[in-house]
């Protein structure tokens, strides 16, 4: 039976191991480290990451994005600010991240508040996207209901019209989003389920405390 085959499926952890010892001080550089890791490993899109936002009532939404970029501030994505996502996170600007890397056997978590990045930023980001991309921007109302595939079909193939080198403006309802984290975790699995958790919460005077955490 079905049921029987799910509760069946497992894995056992076995590849690697997370030590307090081998742990960089910084969240950051420690998702560096991991990111380019999975990356050379030739991961299927390691920038792949579950996007969970909540409205002002508090009921919870998640989805796929990809993240765009990182640093000491924090890690950045777009999408179309009319969405459902993107209007979760203006009327309730926090949210979490999860990458996972089943290859590796490994799991980030990031939580923190959200803010708008700058329109230059977005613009910016914007022009360096395939035309298909800045096209898929403009013409889709994203989340909401459409009356068929045709109907974006139609939409697009009046741009395909364009001449070539036609430049695009970045529309008013797309941009970015930077998430500021408060709470970075590390999750390396090992065998029978007693996996390596490190967490790293941001305190009052804005320094990391780590803290290892029961699988």
């Amino acid at each position: 039976m079905l049921k029987d085959s799910i509760e069946s499926l497992r894995e056992d952890y076995k590849k690697n191991k997370l030590d307090e010892k081998d742990l960089q001080a910084d969240p950051f550089v420690q998702f560096e480290q991991w990111f380019e890791e999975a990356r050379q490993a030739g991961l299927y899109e390691p920038n792949a990451m579950n996007l969970a936002t909540a409205d002002k009532r508090g009921k919870p939404s998640a989805r796929i994005v990809l993240l765009k970029g990182f640093d000491k501030d924090g890690f950045r994505f777009f999408t179309n600010y009319e969405s459902k996502k993107g209007q979760q996170l203006l009327e309730n600007p926090f949210a979490a991240l999860t990458f996972f890397w089943p290859e590796l056997e490994r799991q980030v978590r990031i939580e923190g508040e959200i803010s708008k990045i700058s329109d230059a930023d977005s613009r910016d980001y914007f022009n360096k996207r395939p035309k298909g991309s800045q096209i898929g921007a403009i013409i889709s109302p994203q989340s909401k209901i459409i009356p068929s595939r045709e109907y974006l079909e139609e939409r697009q193939r009046k741009f395909e019209l364009d001449p070539a080198d036609t430049i695009y403006t970045k529309p008013e309802h797309w941009g970015g989003f930077e998430l500021k984290p408060v709470l970075v975790e590390f999750w390396q699995g090992r065998s029978s389920r007693l996996h390596d958790r490190l967490e790293f919460k941001l305190t009052a005077q804005n320094s990391w405390e780590i803290s290892r955490l029961a699988p």
